[in-house]
This record gives C-alpha cells, structure tokens and sequence, in this order.
C-alpha cells in the first residue's frame, strides 16, 4: 500500500510541475514566498459566483432527493431504525429536531445560491450536511462527501462578494477574489477526476470486470452497429472511462485542451446521468467544469450582448493581507485529501474486500456487488433454539451487508430492538412470546453471500462469529472476514460463456454459480417456480444430502446431479480446497420479471430528468416542508408528528 501510494504521489508531482508550466510559474524557482503570491494575485469573481449560484441551487434539490428530506418521516421517524453512525456515540435527536435541521440545511443551501448572509448560510447548510452524513454511513457515496468538502470550502472563500445579496447590500463593493478561492476547489474537482483515474488502475477495473452489460443501455445505441455490447463495455466504459478520469483534470487547466475536455466533461456527465442514479452528481461535476476557464468569463460572454460600463471594468487589487498561515492552510488540506484515498493501511477495521468505507476514497464504480443471499440467525443461549429474521428489518438499505464494522452495528441494534418488543409482549402476557427468545443472553450470526465484479457468489464473513462478541476496532483487521477467492477469479470468462450458453436454452433458463469453503455448509431451498434444476461441481468436492432422505451424494469436479425443487437440501463442501459449482434452471418467471424491469428502467433513464422529474421533485420540496413546519408545531405547542409508515 505504501509504495503504491508513494507512486501515485510521484506522478502527482509531476503533473503538477506539468500545470505549474501552463501557469507560467517555473517549478525550480517556486518559493513560499511565490507560492503565496501566486495563491493571493487578484482574479475576478465571476466564475466563482456562477459556481456558488449552481451549486447552492442543485443543493436545494439534493436535500430533497437524496439526502431524503422527502422521507424524513419514513428515515428517521421510527425509533427502532438503525443506522451506522461514524463515530459510536453520535445519536440522532428526534423526528422534531431532524426535520428542523433539514429545514436549517435548505434555507443554507438556498443562502449558498443568493449569496446572503454567506457565511452563516455556509454555516448552516455544512454543520448539518456533515452531522446528517456521520449519522449513517450505509447513505455514504463519493459524491455525498464532495457535496460537503465543496460547502466548507465555500465556506473559507469570498464567493459572495459578486453577483449575490451581499454584494448588492453592501458598499464595499468588488468583483475580485484572491486566486486561492479558484484553486483550492480547482484542485479539489482535480483531485476528484485524478484519483478517480488512478483507482481504475486496478486490473478489474482494466480488465474489463467493474461494469457488465451497461452496453444494452440506449445511450450507446450510435455504437451498437459498430461494436458488441461486450466491446463497448470494455472499449468505450472501461477503456474510456479511465482514460477521461486520469487525463481529463490536466486537459481542463491546458488553455488549448480546454474547450474540448470541456465537451468531454459535459457529454461524460450527461450520459453517466442517464446511466447510473447518482442525483445531482453529474449536474454538479458540470457546474464545477468552467471554474477551470478565464475568471472572468461570464463577463466575456455577456458583453456578447450586454454592453455595460460594469462588464468593461478592470479587476482591482484584492483587499486581502497576504497570511502565511492561510497558505500553510490551504497546503494541508491538499495534501490531506491526496493522503485520505491511500489512507486504507491505518483504517483497517473498515476494509473487507474493499479498502475504506466506500465514500471518500474516489473508487467509483470500480466494485460491482451481486448479492444474492443474507441469513440473520439469532440464537437463544439459553434453550439453544435458532431464529431467522428479515435482513432488511429496522434498515433502509443492505449496504451494511457489505460491511464489518456495520454489521457489529446491525447486530447490537437487532438486540436492543428484539429485547424491547420481547419486554413489551411479555408485560402483554403474551402466552407465545416463550417460544421465542427466554432471555437476554442472545447471539446473532450474519451469512452475507454476495459476488464481486463477476466472480463466483461466496460467503464474505464467517457464519459462525457472533457478532455480538466482536472483536472490532478501526485499527485492526477483520477477524471474521473470510478471503474473496481471487484464485477462482480466472473462471469468469468461463462464467460468461457459460451464462451465454445457458441463455440459449430458452427464454426460461438462467444460472447460479457459488463458491464455498471447506468444512461449511449451504443449506438451499428450490422455489417450486423453478423447474430441471440441475447441480453440477466446477472445482473441488461436494456431499449433498436433502431433508427427503439421510443418504449422503459425494460429488467431484465435473458431476451433475437433478435437485428436486420445493425441498431443502444442505451441500457441504469437503477436501482442502474451496469447492466451485453451479445451479442451471428454467425460471417461469424471469420473462414477467424482465418486462417489468425494462417498464423501471425506460422510465429511469428518460432523457430528460431534470424537466420530467419536476412534478415529482415538487410533490417532495412541498412534502418535506409540511415535515418541517408540523415539527415547528410540535416543540412549540406539542403538536403531534403526522408519520407515514415505511412500505
């Protein structure tokens, strides 16, 4: 890890001496002394206030959309839901308060756009923004974090001081800022594109395994003629994704690149938008693009058609004391968020077969999860009977599936809430509730069965840990975890030439492949909507035994056997080595299934979302305002909460 990222910075550098040159800075004279004039030399404003405006008015939507302000009631209404604070002991207050802050964070958001009162309206979009973010990490995305480091750096800079309320209000009026207000979002939207390259530096992201089949998608339609969909998966979305991600930073700063990395840019967004639902990301990359233009090209282009003696005016001085200390400031920042991403070999209590919490690192889409199965069993000591529970009680999401340290989280949560509702049911002297849990002394074990860019489906954590005696710590690896089997991951090709085959069987067929560890076991049930089962062994030995009779059917590599459907049947693995096979079957109801999917899908991915959605973001703007205004009531006269139920 550390020579790895001790050659990412290497290369960092050197693009860095590479966009020094573009700036007519010479890289062996640079000094702290220039570097602070550099940092401090005045540019105009314009660009930045048309950032500031764009961002502060996606943000209204986002708080909406994503950041749930829509479903305040639904995410944190009730009391039982659990979440996955950050840090242990951050606690949510109550729907009251909740609904308040986002209320807090709307009115900051819209405050960021007009540019009033920008400071306290930075304030209060950001301290709510992060508090609502460290609350949960299973709501985390790349771009949930660079919505908040771009806010606090609206925050540091003079964003407001044109085109805004606060400008127009006060006296002391100027259209420029110190360059340090451009580079340090320049360098976080680069940082952004860089490291987002170097990620897909991985082999599966190289080889071609991060995405499947996004080649159907309709927005590769004028490529369909020319390429596959295998093709324009690997050419066009792997190939050209990482090369637009790792050059696309250094193409926007050259001045003779720019107006066709900006094309670039746009169209990428776009079709990522269309591709994948990712909110307001992909309109706020756009709006972030022309900070990487002239300063001082909105007033460019209005004197196209305004011809005012503002727009001729020339930038004065910044009325801004050159500080070392704001340089040594804005240094560690930077070099903070280059360290973050490769940060993964001190927070090794959040790495699993991934390194980090999926959020901050600018991984994106090089890991495609498939998760076909997760088992909650809860086991009461005390009888030794064992219980199953819905893995999607009490949460809104199955990203803590996924994760070591969420599912501790999961488990402790599940506990407090079984043992509230047995106390509730026993003080109802419910007659039942003995033949469920009989005391608190309880154990919760987590089977999560799930596949990585394409590989084989496999257990991530032990079945046997209990989870409620975790030994977790940020600090120290997962004990649980069991290793992703990289030594199978050669049988992909022949997973994808077997799922072709398998397709054409009918419209019916389908097939399961799954991979085990010696010494456990799969307990399976055949739906009776699935006809011509069929098991046969890839690699490695298998026992099968079903609950229709105690004999034992030892297969090896290359056996196939029928399995009866509607019946439980347990398949150990044996021998050494971790043991491969797979189920092929005739599905009834994968055809209803695909047309429904494709009716979602056609009306997800319309071309336009932003005009077609509006009703629908209205109906959520209008909805979480009657939220914030009945929460008003409520800690002022008591007025109750009108709650809706989850579905």
């Amino acid at each position: 890890m550390r020579t790895a990222l001790k050659g990412h910075l290497s290369l960092l550098l050197n693009q860095l001496q590479v966009a020094f040159k573009m700036e007519n800075i010479n890289w062996k004279t640079i000094s702290f002394t220039t570097l602070n004039d550099f940092l401090h030399k005045p540019k105009h404003a314009a660009s930045l206030a048309v950032a500031r405006i764009l961002f502060g008015m996606l943000m209204l939507i986002d708080i909406v959309e994503e950041r749930g302000g829509s479903d305040l009631d639904i995410r944190w209404g009730d009391a039982k839901t659990c979440h996955f604070p950050l840090l242990p002991h951050l606690q949510r207050p109550t729907l009251p308060w909740m609904c308040l802050l986002y209320g807090i964070m709307w009115l900051g958001a819209l405050g960021i756009a007009l540019g009033y009162k920008f400071k306290l309206s930075c304030a209060f979009f950001c301290v709510p923004y992060w508090y609502v973010l460290l609350l949960d990490k299973s709501f985390w995305n790349n771009h949930s974090y660079l919505y908040g480091l771009i806010g606090l750096l609206l925050f540091t800079s003079s964003a407001n001081c044109y085109w805004s309320l606060d400008s127009f209000l006060s006296n002391d009026k100027t259209n420029a800022v110190p360059n340090w207000n451009y580079f340090i979002l320049k360098f976080q939207i680069f940082i952004l594109y860089f490291y987002a390259g170097l990620k897909k530096t991985d082999m599966e992201w190289l080889d071609g395994y991060s995405m499947a089949n996004l080649g159907h998608h309709w927005i590769f339609s004028p490529f369909s003629s020319i390429f596959t969909v295998h093709e324009i998966d690997y050419l066009i979305i792997h190939m050209s994704g990482f090369l637009l991600d790792l050059s696309l930073g250094f193409l926007l700063v050259w001045k003779k690149t720019r107006p066709l990395s900006i094309l670039a840019g746009i169209t990428f967004h776009l079709m990522n938008s269309r591709m994948f639902s990712i909110g307001m990301f992909p309109y706020v990359s756009i709006a972030t693009i022309p900070l990487f233009c002239e300063a001082d090209w909105p007033i460019k282009l209005l004197s196209k058609f305004v011809y005012k003696k503002e727009i001729e005016e020339k930038i004065p001085s910044v009325c801004n004391a050159n500080k070392k200390s704001r340089v040594v400031l804005i240094m560690f920042y930077c070099l903070l968020q280059m360290f973050l991403p490769y940060s993964h070999f001190i927070t090794k209590g959040f790495n699993n077969w991934t390194n980090g919490l999926y959020g901050y690192s600018w991984d994106m889409m090089v890991h495609s999860w498939d998760t076909t199965l997760v088992v909650v069993r809860i086991v009461d000591n005390k009888s030794g009977k064992e219980h199953f529970l819905d893995p999607s009680a009490w949460t809104h999401n199955d990203r803590w599936s996924k994760h070591a340290d969420m599912c501790v989280q999961y488990a402790h949560c599940l506990k407090n809430n079984l043992l509230t509702e047995i106390s509730k049911e026993r003080n109802r002297q419910n007659s039942d509730i003995d033949n469920y849990i009989t005391s608190q002394d309880i154990s919760i074990y987590v089977d999560v069965w799930c596949s990585l860019n394409g590989r084989f489906q496999q257990r991530m954590f032990n079945p046997n840990y209990d989870l409620l005696k975790a030994d977790w710590s940020p600090f120290k690896k997962v004990e649980w975890l069991l290793p992703l089997l990289t030594e199978y991951s050669v049988f992909r090709e022949t997973i994808r030439e077997i799922e072709n085959h398998v397709y054409t069987w009918s419209n019916y067929s389908d097939v399961l492949f799954i991979a085990d560890f010696p010494g456990l076991s799969l307990e399976n049930f055949i739906s009776p909507d699935l006809d011509n089962v069929t098991l046969t062994v890839i690699e490695g030995e298998v026992v099968l035994q079903t609950e229709l009779n105690d004999k034992q059917v030892q297969l090896v590599k290359g056996s196939s056997i029928p399995i009866v459907s509607n019946v439980f049947h347990t398949i150990l693995t044996v021998g050494e080595r971790p043991s491969c096979f797979m189920y092929t079957y005739f599905n009834k109801t994968k055809d209803e299934l695909k047309e429904e999917e494709t009716s979602i899908k056609s009306s997800q991915y319309s071309p336009m979302p932003l005009l077609e959605d509006s009703a629908a973001s209205v109906e959520g703007f209008v909805r979480m305002w009657d939220l914030v205004g009945n929460s008003i009531l409520n800690l002022i006269y008591q007025v109750p909460m009108i709650r809706r139920a989850p579905l």
